[in-house]
């Protein structure tokens, strides 16, 4: 039987480490895990699941209705896998998403400017508050936004698309800052 391929980093560890400077930064993340998790189960629930299965670390976020993306930057086990599915029997189901997408931070002061000129979705903190997700569109891709701190934002997307969110994220970063922004 052949070997498996074994998974390389679409960003993390790659020539795409970060960039920084005009109050914005942008950084591949580790290429930890991220489950997606659908049931009628509250989040409140669902994190002290988590954390029975291993997951502690990991963060919770709003993928739709009755849908939640698990992220963490640690590498995901076949047994905490098991663990947790086991966890959620009869209240949802989990399905391992860290080989199908990448995620990418954007901090910094300017960090709203940035991403203000690829969506059109309002970051305010006032609308958008930490720990808010949604669903955007950031140019063509399609991609999960996620308020990590009062500056910062996490980016999930597609690994496909990994490249080409990146290099729009340069050149709007490059942009803001020819800019002034």
């Amino acid at each position: 039987m052949p070997d498996l391929p074994q998974h390389k980093p679409v960003l993390a560890g790659t020539r795409y480490t970060g960039i920084s400077g005009a109050g914005i930064r942008l950084e591949a993340l580790p290429e930890g895990h991220l489950l997606h998790v659908l049931g009628a189960i509250e989040p409140t629930a669902l994190a002290a699941e988590l954390a029975k299965a291993g997951f502690a670390k990991s963060s919770i976020r709003k993928a739709g209705f009755r849908q939640w993306f698990i992220a963490g930057d640690e590498p995901l086990s076949p047994a905490g896998l098991d663990a947790l599915a086991v966890a959620l029997a009869g209240k949802a189901y989990v399905m391992d998403q860290s080989h199908g997408r990448v995620r990418i931070g954007v901090s910094g002061l300017s960090s709203r400017a940035l991403l203000s000129r690829g969506t059109a979705v309002d970051l305010d903190p006032a609308v958008f508050p930490e720990g808010h997700a949604a669903m955007i569109m950031v140019g063509h891709l399609s991609v999960q936004i996620v308020r990590t701190g009062d500056d910062s934002f996490e980016l999930t997307v597609l690994r496909s698309f990994a490249e080409s969110l990146w290099d729009d994220l340069t050149h709007m970063a490059a942009s803001a800052e020819k800019d002034g922004a």
